[in-house]
């Protein structure tokens, strides 16, 4: 067959790519060319991860969200691991935000991030910058500068991921619920393997440490990650319309419920009836009264302890002060007798905490210093079985470790990000006049409240199973606002239905 110029010009014509998707098919091609020239020129297999990467960047500049849904599956699962120099990472959580704050720059730069400048200029959001911003200024004078710019590094692929591409992600209720079930498929998981493992041991009380290893770090923290999923998944059996689905979540729900049980956590078991309190407090629009109770008891209990240093009175008798490890009851007791391990070492660090506030009460020791530089504030009469602290763990209360390492400016942005997110759900709750939305709402709302609680005990928000939460919240609660704005702007005066 003769091939004539015009077959010829006709068959180049048809291999020029015509649009974007053939741009890039070609590109790679000849990516995959070059690569296995390199390979064959310098005898190296390394030239062969050249193609994979550029599949993997285009795949991200694509579609990252499968990137962040995988980061909430394997979230309970994440393992701390050591570095040099100190530090420590976990994985896979903490590499998985790194790659979706690299991805969401990316599509920042590019005009395309998906978030109205609305959010940008959120009270939430502006609240959020300052902190970083004041945790920047206590750096500066930090006691160690290396831990100080890892949190300040830490906090940012924790806001990015988890307030701003949640934003990108959550577009309507039902995605709410979506996000919501990769972490809880996790945190089922981690319930059977962990009751499966206590349950050799007769659910004893002591057991219960060993058999949630490897994926948390002590029973607190499994706890806190169970409870603040309880709302969610409770109101998303309530919003589905599937009988099926309905069913997977209240299965879900009890099993979370049944793991904190088992899980011995006081903070936990009482945070649970203590949501359904505050429930109330929204209902009858008392969360200002609420926060400012709250307020008025703890600047009235640090008066009363600084007083002719009455806080020496509650020092704890060191031969007394006992872990009940058989008998959980005998464990209670001890607490409110003053004699329980756990809540008079808590008390060790809050007196070194107080003292280390009085020395540098504006820029503090600087964040993420509190171990070991509390060690030099302790009181000997405090002491207890377990202050060697080999667990390296701080105040166990995140507001006096805000105080402690970030000052009085540190602890007052915090607080107003706190009271400002709980009002916000009062007020949301009380506009909207969609079940949905309502439902939203609640659901984020007392999960932080849940976060907030274990934060009284536990510095649980620097944990990233526990903290991304209370960042995912935040973002909810500002896209529910926008959902309840266009609800009612699409409700003539005449037609709005007041739900109960």
């Amino acid at each position: 067959m003769e091939i004539t110029p015009n077959r010829a010009a006709t068959f180049l014509a048809s291999l020029h790519p015509r649009n974007n998707a053939q741009r890039l098919f070609m590109v790679f091609i000849g990516v995959l060319m070059v690569s296995g020239a390199g390979v064959i020129l310098t005898n190296s297999l390394a030239w062969l991860g050249v193609p994979a990467v550029l599949l993997g960047i285009i795949v991200l500049l694509a579609d990252w969200r499968w990137v962040y849904y995988l980061l909430l599956l394997t979230l309970a699962f994440t393992r701390e691991i050591s570095l040099p120099g100190g530090l420590s990472m976990d994985v896979p959580s903490e590499p998985l935000m790194l790659i979706l704050l690299g991805c969401f720059g990316v599509n920042v730069l590019l005009g395309r991030s998906g978030i109205a400048a609305r959010y940008w200029a959120h009270p939430l959001v502006i609240i959020l910058g300052l902190m970083l911003l004041w945790a920047s200024v206590s750096a500066f004078s930090s006691v160690d500068s290396t831990k100080s710019i890892k949190y300040l590094l830490a906090k940012t692929w924790y806001i990015g991921p988890f307030v701003f591409v949640t934003l990108n992600i959550v577009r309507r209720p039902a995605d709410v619920w979506r996000l919501v079930a990769f972490y809880v498929v996790g945190a089922c998981f981690t319930v059977v393997y962990t009751a499966i493992r206590h349950a050799g041991h007769g659910f004893a009380f002591d057991a219960i440490n060993p058999s949630i290893q490897p994926f948390y770090l002590n029973h607190v923290i499994y706890a806190a990650v169970l409870a603040l999923l309880l709302p969610y998944t409770f109101y998303a059996a309530r919003s589905t319309p599937s009988a099926l689905k309905r069913t997977v979540w209240k299965a879900a729900q009890w099993l979370l419920l049944f793991g904190v049980l088992l899980s011995y956590t006081r903070a936990s078991i009482m945070a649970v009836p203590l949501a359904g309190f505050f429930y109330l407090a929204i209902r009858w629009r008392l969360t200002a009264f609420v926060l400012i109770g709250a307020a008025v008891a703890a600047i009235s209990g640090a008066l009363y302890f600084v007083h002719q240093n009455n806080y020496m009175l509650y020092a704890p008798d060191y031969e007394k002060t006992v872990f009940y490890g058989k008998d959980f009851e005998k464990h209670l007791e001890a607490t409110y007798k003053l004699e329980d391990l756990s809540g008079m070492e808590r008390l060790y660090r809050w007196v070194a905490a107080a003292r280390m506030i009085s020395e540098k009460p504006i820029t503090g020791s600087g964040p993420a210093t509190f171990y070991p530089e509390y060690k030099r504030y302790t009181v000997k009469s405090f002491r207890t079985y377990v202050s060697d602290n080999p667990e390296h763990s701080t105040t166990h209360n995140y507001f006096l470790l805000q105080l402690a390492e970030q000052g009085l400016p540190g602890f007052l942005l915090f607080a107003t990000l706190m009271c400002t997110a709980l009002l916000m759900v009062q007020r949301l709750y009380h506009r909207s006049h969609s079940l949905e939305n309502r439902r939203v709402v609640l659901a984020a709302g007392l999960s932080l409240f849940i976060i907030i609680f274990h934060l009284l005990l536990n510095e649980v928000i620097e944990v990233d199973k526990i903290g991304s939460f209370f960042f995912i919240g935040l973002a909810i609660l500002m896209r529910a606002e926008e959902w309840i704005e266009h609800e009612a702007e699409s409700l003539a005066p005449n037609d709005s239905v007041r739900i109960g």
